[in-house]
């Protein structure tokens, strides 16, 4: 009853706001005229793709809506018996063309509404709609009409609205058979021919895509909001790292010392604090600097290469070593000391330039210690995007910078500061170990993706319990090392340490299991995936579902190199799981996935694992996991050019990234899709989301859509 009464409401307020536009001489919905006093809350565009084809060739009509902020649009693909308009297309009949197909939304979002009782797609800030059409004749003659409605945020109200629009032969360009002919007869174009169709035979099928083949970025990019994520989360690692610095030998004594040459050298408070701000703004500048040149030389274009191919992995293998063993006391890292020199000299000169070069005299004098430090954040930014090695150096050095300024400000407060002794050697030790754990990482990349099985599971996280254990015992005071105090086994153990190696021998209780086949989930996403171990403990007796494994029509293509996890069975080639999947009359889950993805394992530990997922997962689908960072070479004649970039692909993972690239507009992983066996996708694409509950959704909407194709 309730839901009647709101619907009716909604009907009168509807209507109410019709009638009073109609009293103002108004022409409601019509988004063409120029004269009309509603204002409509979308601006709809439009366009081909292609522009020139042949008569009985396909064009895709795209048609996009930028929406006003605090406003939606409701999509074409729900209900349209639910309550809301849905999105439509009207064509004016002609003989020229043919619709094929219903009007397609692509990737709105879906709720459950509980006004109308049922769930609803829509789209906020911008739409997308594709709709295909074939060509009959030369110069044909499309119009029509998009019915929409676009409802406010804020309190619900709804405008309905209407897009006219015609399509004429200067957009759209058709030339006869015979001409095509004759142009395909061309020198050279019988070679690019050939092309597209063997880059079409990898595809398999055309409808295996919610987008052109030729999608219209060139670099698709994950959205804004998951960008600035990233981005303020790393900042605040680089900003953590930079207070690790400070607690080095080479950085903490500075502080005072520092902060007393402004005190002392300045007339006045207000000169000693003007002078700091200038200081700290110098270290932020010379550091971020550090960082732009860094991305200059990297940039975004060098993030498949860092986390696949074996020499930069390596490389930054050795440097974490290099790095941990001068943390560990092996060796000192030292600048040419004409060069510090060179420098100081400069910072005594006085005024702005003496305070910056002041500034980089800090910055080289303390480069022992933080040269590792630094090294660390560089590293981890070199894969990202440009702006991601600036965003990182600024984190690093705003932490830096802030004691200096603070305490300059604050004179008072160095009283409070403790005092230079062995706790910072300790923290440099403990660095030293951390980094070495970390180095860890790249040696097991490029050991995943080359298949050298050098640093398997059990050997990455043996390796793991040794290094943390140490790191506890040093911590209790029960290992010496090189540049502790003589006396250092036989000082009392502080509360704080105490505290510290209790927590450093938990993280290694928590790590023994997974010598046995645990799956460490807090860790999948940097541990080498469960796959590749050779020692597990049957632990799936006590839950047949987890012990039973999925039938398969024959024997996968390249299984002596890729392996599925939670002994699940499937392919590693789309093709031949397609043909499983007819002979089977199941659906497919492709999972387009890599080596080197850290949130393809934390769904695999966290989300695959759940029981729901994995018998869904082993009864109804067949499963094909494409890696895109596979750096197989496949035989020549598989070789083809790719229509996206014109770049030859020969090895599993280029073919697979090209194939999620111009089906989806999509280069990240991992990327869900489920599709029937002539490729035709059901449902939308999932993406990262560690929400088990949602992801069951996903799969039991995908087999129910199938159920309803062939049944």
């Amino acid at each position: 009853m309730r839901k009647v009464l709101l619907f009716f409401l909604f009907v009168f307020f509807l209507c109410t706001k019709i009638h009073a536009q109609f009293v103002q001489g108004t022409n409601f919905g019509n988004s063409n005229n120029t004269n009309a006093k509603v204002k409509q809350h979308a601006k709809w565009k439009y366009e081909l793709n292609p522009t020139k084809v042949t008569v009985r060739q396909e064009i895709e009509l795209i048609l996009t809506a930028d929406i006003e902020e605090g406003w939606y649009l409701y999509s074409s693909d729900f209900d349209p018996n639910l309550g809301p308009i849905v999105t439509s297309i009207t064509f004016k009949k002609n003989d020229g063309f043919q619709a094929i197909g219903k009007l397609k939304a692509i990737h709105p979002k879906r709720k459950f509404d509980d006004i109308w009782g049922g769930e609803v797609s829509y789209f906020i800030e911008k739409a997308e709609f594709r709709q295909k059409i074939k060509v009959l004749k030369q110069n044909p003659t499309v119009e029509a009409t998009v019915e929409y409605q676009t409802c406010t945020i804020k309190d619900g109200a709804c405008v309905g609205g209407e897009y006219d629009f015609s399509v004429n032969s200067k957009q759209l360009t058709v030339i006869s058979r015979q001409s095509s002919v004759v142009s395909e007869e061309k020198p050279g174009n019988s070679a690019q021919e050939t092309t597209t169709e063997k880059a079409d035979t990898i595809t398999v099928n055309r409808q295996l895509s919610t987008v052109n083949d030729t999608p219209t970025t060139h670099n698709p990019q994950p959205t804004t909001s998951e960008t600035d994520i990233s981005l303020w989360a790393f900042f605040l690692k680089a900003f953590l790292f930079g207070l690790a610095a400070l607690l080095t030998p080479c950085v903490f004594p500075m502080i005072p010392m520092t902060v007393s040459f402004f005190t002392h050298s300045s007339k006045s408070h207000s000169e000693a604090v003007r002078k700091a701000w200038i200081y700290g703004l110098s270290i932020v500048g010379i550091y971020t600097l550090v960082g732009t040149a860094v991305a200059a030389l990297f940039g975004a274009d060098a993030a498949n290469f860092i986390s696949t191919h074996w020499f930069p992995n390596l490389l930054f293998f050795g440097i974490f070593v290099f790095f941990a063993a001068s943390f560990l006391g092996m060796f000192e890292i030292t600048l040419p000391s004409a060069l510090v020199n060179k420098i100081d000299a400069q910072s005594e000169k006085g005024g702005l330039a003496g305070i910056f070069f002041m500034a980089f005299t800090i910055a080289l004098v303390s480069f022992s210690c933080t040269g590792p430090i630094i090294g660390t954040v560089l590293i981890e930014s070199a894969g990202g995007k440009f702006i991601k090695p600036i965003v990182g150096m600024l984190g690093f050095s705003t932490a830096f910078a802030i004691p200096f300024t603070l305490f300059a400000m604050f004179p008072s407060w160095l009283k409070s500061l403790p005092k230079s002794g062995g706790w910072l050697n300790s923290v440099k030790v403990t660095l030293g170990f951390l980094e070495l754990a970390f180095a860890l990482k790249f040696f097991s990349q490029a050991d995943q993706v080359y298949h050298w099985r050098i640093l398997d599971r059990e050997i990455f996280i043996g390796l793991w319990i040794v290094i943390f254990s140490l790191l506890g015992l040093y911590l209790m005071k029960k290992l010496k090392l090189s540049h502790d105090d003589e006396d250092y086994t036989e000082q009392s153990v502080s509360v704080p340490r105490l505290t510290l190696s209790i927590a450093t021998f938990a993280f290694v209780a928590y790590l023994v299991p997974g010598m046995f086949g645990a799956p460490l989930k807090a860790l999948s996403g940097y541990l080498p995936p469960i796959s590749t171990s050779d020692f597990i403990l049957e632990q799936n007796t006590h839950n047949p579902q987890l012990a039973t494994q999925n039938s398969l029509c024959d024997v996968p293509k390249y299984s002596n190199l890729l392996h599925l996890p939670h002994r699940l069975q499937g392919y590693f080639d789309l093709k031949q799981g397609q043909a499983c999947a007819k002979q089977q009359n199941k659906p497919l889950f492709i999972d387009f996935t890599g080596h080197g993805c850290v949130n393809c394992r934390e769904m695999e530990a966290n989300v695959w694992s759940d029981p729901e997922v994995l018998k869904r997962l082993r009864e109804d689908f067949v499963i094909v996991s494409l890696y895109v960072d596979e750096r197989t070479e496949l035989p020549k004649e598989e070789w083809y050019t790719s229509p996206f970039d014109g770049k030859e692909k020969t090895t599993i993972g280029k073919q697979n990234s090209d194939l999620e690239i111009r089906l989806f507009n999509n280069n990240a992983q991992p990327l869900y899709v489920i599709a029937d066996a002539e490729g035709k996708i059901i449902g939308e694409p999932r993406s990262y989301d560690k929400d088990v509950e949602a992801f069951v959704r996903f799969l039991d909407t995908g087999m129910k859509e199938f159920k309803k194709t062939t049944f």
